[in-house]
């Protein structure tokens, strides 16, 4: 069952950018901070940068300076700019989204492949 779901996944050259956006598909799942998590074929999914609605940022220190998290509170909307990708960030991306006061991220998206060429 999709709870949330991404866009904007693709294949671009190494250097080039990516936009992806992520938003609930329902009204079951809370958005107090909304995140993106990433996993490449044989790794285990990583944490890559999330935002929530009181505004702190966290991102990864493999993508920071290079990826820009945001989010359109009136759209219920978040957005993953990447910039200056390296085939090392291909992956498929998944948003994930969790209330105020909860530990864990407990809805989640399908994912959206990103591939980065050489």
């Amino acid at each position: 069952q999709v709870q949330v779901a991404e866009s904007g996944g693709g294949l671009v050259q190494a250097g080039g950018s990516l936009r992806l956006s992520c938003a609930p598909s329902g009204r079951t799942c809370s958005t107090y901070v909304m995140a993106w998590f990433r996993q490449a074929p044989g790794n285990e999914r990583e944490f890559v940068a999330a935002s929530s609605w009181g505004g702190a940022n966290t991102y990864a220190d493999s993508v920071k300076g290079r990826f820009t998290i945001s989010r359109d509170n009136a759209r219920n909307t978040v957005y993953l700019q990447m910039n200056s990708l390296k085939p090392e960030d291909t992956a498929v991306y998944y948003c994930a989204v969790r209330g105020f006061g909860v530990t864990n991220y407990d809805c989640w998206g399908q994912g959206t492949q990103v591939t980065v060429s050489s």
